[in-house]
């Protein structure tokens, strides 16, 4: 497979640090609320990269955290009268099941920030031992950005602009993305926190939200790992500074490649939960749409163009045309599955782990192509539907027809789509 690299800008082919499996980490949702669409964009095309690995013969090992202490889960907990586990692991348990309607692969480890505070607070002590960080009066701690001569290589900052301590220390988690001041790695105790705290040689507090990643990808997958993604928006300044803290504790070159995903446009214009054109899953279900129809929209561009969800027509109304147009492409992928399932030789059914055995996908060989050659979702469908066109069923053997089954169902897989007459079957 090969695939942009956000680092040097170029398509490069992915191989595994250790030659036999690929490692890589995705930065997994905050649980303070319902996940919308725009987020899941993200999660859905990471799912159709790991699916893609996989069945282009590469074992995958992915790792994707949960964010369940931030300014905001903490915020909203308290809003709400409960205990921040209770909080997160309501929002958590929904994000999970959205998940699954949307047919998401689980990934092979899931931890929390919670879960790792101590390992947090070890990489703070270490940074502080190598002059990276350095404590505040009131117990906070903040990383130095000018100790770290790599810092903005990522985002392609200007480095004239990296002047230390220009707007002064920041201890919000969230700011403005223009900010070129030291980070907190360690915010101290306030007030409105609440119980929330822990402690730490620096007294009472909790870890800086860029912190919180780089802890669970250092202890999962190690000092290097092959790839870390996430979305677009996350470049600077969270993963900028996840790298300057890894690679100041470890030495080492954090990720080999960096995997980023271009946001989700509602009628043209961001999707803003101020603004009120946001949509969830559920949200969507209750007008009458299916989770895959939703996933066919999400991957109907590509991963590094921005997708405009089409939710209303000239008059305003919430006609949401572009899940439409998948509902008639699924069903149209499902009368050819039908055909072809009536013709081929047993076995007439397909699972995901069955066809990580496929070498061959037929007519659909090259739809799979497209998806091993940067992710290219758009081309892939375009090429199925061009193979579909191609494959006279009627004049194939049952061995043929069979043949053409797998090729078929394996791109499906790849994508993660199940066509409505097989949603009966086990997912593929």
């Amino acid at each position: 497979m090969r695939l942009f690299d956000t680092m040097s800008r170029e398509v490069r082919e992915l191989a595994p640090r250790d030659g036999k499996t690929y490692r890589f980490y995705c930065c997994g949702p905050t649980v303070y609320g319902p996940a919308h669409i725009g987020n899941f964009r993200t999660f859905v095309l990471q799912d159709v990269f790991r699916r893609s690995l996989e069945l282009s013969g590469l074992p995958a090992f992915h790792v994707r955290n949960l964010t369940d202490v931030d300014d905001k889960t903490i915020r909203d907990s308290q809003a709400a009268g409960q205990s921040l586990k209770d909080f997160t692991d309501h929002w958590r348990d929904r994000f999970h099941t959205d998940c699954d309607k949307l047919n998401l692969l689980r990934p092979h480890l899931e931890p929390s920030a919670v879960e790792h505070i101590p390992h947090q607070i070890a990489m703070i002590a270490e940074l502080m031992e190598k002059g990276h960080a350095y404590a505040s009066a009131d117990g906070s701690v903040y990383y130095r950005v000018g100790s770290f001569d790599g810092y903005g290589r990522l985002s392609r900052l200007n480095q004239r602009e990296l002047k230390e301590g220009a707007s002064g220390a920041v201890a919000d988690d969230e700011y403005d993305k223009d900010s070129v001041s030291d980070f907190a790695l360690w915010k101290a105790r306030r007030d409105e926190d609440g119980d929330n705290w822990w402690d730490s040689p620096w007294g009472q507090g909790r870890p800086g939200w860029h912190l919180e990643c780089s802890a669970m990808c250092r202890e999962y997958l190690g000092d290097s790992f092959d790839l870390h993604s996430g979305g677009v928006d996350l470049v600077f300044p969270h993963h900028e500074n996840e790298i300057a803290q890894s690679e100041a504790c470890t030495g080492h070159v954090m990720a080999d490649h960096w995997f980023h995903l271009t946001h989700l446009l509602v009628d043209g214009g961001k999707m803003s939960k101020s603004v009120g054109n946001f949509y969830t899953l559920d949200q969507l279900e209750k007008a009458g749409f299916s989770p895959a129809e939703l996933r066919y929209v999400l991957i109907s561009a590509h991963y590094r163009q921005p997708l405009n969800f089409v939710a209303k027509d000239a008059d305003g109304k919430e006609t949401f045309p572009a899940l439409l147009g998948a509902r008639q492409a699924l069903q149209r992928l499902a009368r050819f599955d039908a055909a072809l399932g009536a013709k081929a030789a047993p076995p007439d059914t397909t699972t995901y782990e069955s066809l990580l055995m496929v070498k061959d996908g037929a007519s659909f060989q090259s739809a799979f192509e497209s998806l091993q050659n940067d992710l290219n979702t758009p081309e892939a469908l375009g090429r199925v539907f061009t193979a579909i066109k191609s494959v006279k069923v009627e004049s194939l053997s049952p061995e043929e027809a069979a043949r053409e089954r797998l090729g078929f169902h394996r791109v499906l897989a790849a994508l993660g789509l199940i066509p409505p007459a097989v949603a009966g079957e086990e997912a593929v």
